[in-house]
């Protein structure tokens, strides 16, 4: 044992586990939400208290949240896992019969202080429940087809029930991530090999089904992947939104037009610029430096929760926090790839970036499972 192990085994209990924290991924999580609160200060035209300020807030709640997650012991967090699922099962329900409508879909609970999005909820539920599974079973059992079954209904039950809201972007990271999940646990490359086989035949029966009785997808989900193949068919409109969100990434150039300087944002010529467009916003202003320095902390974060798992020892908490750093790549991939034109629009926001409560705040509580895995992982004596 070290001297500096040493020391921080004589430290109280409590106090000890504020020390076990792991403070760079605490410090590049604030880093990147306060260029968040810069690129929302900036496309609100200078206000605090239209965008940036309400985001400050819920950061701060949700930083109150991570913690309070991170002092629980890991062991409860896996008991509570299926439970956990299954509210979450029961919040997506609830969406179909008291939900709020906004912008054509049925995704959100009013809460009266605040509304939640329960598919956001379920993205982290997902990932509990799939690794509390893969640590009750026998490692030996992991690929057989009996045992391989039982997590994709876990994943497709609420991937249908996010996919009628209708949320295919969100349908799609539910899939992606449990996937992920299964892959780490170790399934046959085989499973995988016939999924993506399946994958395929799909996306034809979706583009054989199109203007027929049994349409796989709504009408405004076809205009997406339009779009996305030629956006010049209608520039004006179904094409619109990514046009410009083009116009905005190439105009930002190497080192960007300056902070507050971005034409397409402070003339409205880029619409949601303070959610899921915001990252064109933030490569106009700052261009490819700027860019290029989220992706990098993004990458860090990433980084410090394999580093985090690689180093535990306990399976559930191993595979819990691949799970969240795999739901995390998928946002910010997602979202990034969406606005330069590489993905079709499927309304993904970009982590602690983008104007949102839900996501932020499900998120700091996902890095609040991260934290209570590394705190309480165990060590040598």
């Amino acid at each position: 044992m070290s001297y500096l192990e040493y020391n921080v085994k004589t430290v109280p209990a409590g106090a000890r586990k504020v020390l076990y924290l792991n403070w760079p991924l605490i410090l590049l999580l604030t880093a990147v939400a306060s260029i968040g609160f810069l690129m929302l200060y900036s496309v609100a035209g200078g206000r605090l208290d239209r965008w940036a300020e309400p985001q400050m807030q819920r950061f701060g709640l949700g930083m109150a949240a991570m913690i309070f997650v991170a002092m629980v012991p890991i062991w409860f967090w896996r008991n509570v896992s299926a439970l956990a699922y299954v509210v979450s099962l029961g919040m997506l329900l609830a969406v179909e019969f008291f939900g709020t409508v906004g912008m054509g879909a049925q995704r959100w609970i009013d809460l009266g202080f605040m509304r939640l999005q329960p598919s956001e909820v379920t993205k982290i539920t997902l990932v509990m429940v799939l690794a509390a599974y893969y640590d009750w079973l026998d490692p030996k059992k992991v690929s057989h087809p009996v045992w391989v079954l039982i997590p994709l209904v876990l994943i497709l039950i609420p991937t249908a029930l996010v996919i009628i809201q209708p949320d295919l972007g969100t349908s799609i990271l539910l899939v992606a991530g449990g996937g992920l999940v299964m892959f780490v646990a170790g399934v046959s490359w085989w499973y995988f090999g016939t999924v993506i086989a399946a994958a395929g035949g799909l996306v034809a029966a979706v583009f054989t089904s199109r203007g027929t009785p049994w349409q796989l997808l709504q009408d405004y989900q076809y205009r997406r992947i339009d779009t996305f193949l030629d956006p010049s068919q209608d520039p004006l409109g179904a094409g619109y939104h990514i046009t410009q969100s083009k116009i905005a990434l190439g105009s930002g150039g190497f080192s960007g037009r300056g902070f507050m300087q971005g034409t397409q944002s402070r003339l409205n010529f880029l619409p949601e610029k303070h959610t899921d467009f915001i990252f064109t916003t933030l490569a106009e202003e700052f261009g490819f430096i700027g860019a290029f320095s989220l992706l990098v902390l993004y990458g860090l974060i990433i980084l410090f929760c394999v580093l985090s798992a690689m180093a535990n020892r306990d399976r559930y908490s191993a595979l819990l926090i691949y799970g969240v750093a795999a739901a995390f790549f998928l946002y910010f991939a997602v979202n990034m790839s969406m606005v330069m034109g590489l993905a079709p629009v499927v309304g993904v926001p970009l982590p602690l970036v983008s104007y949102g409560g839900s996501a932020m705040l499900v998120l700091l509580v996902a890095f609040g499972l991260v934290q209570s895995a590394h705190v309480h992982r165990p060590r040598g004596r």
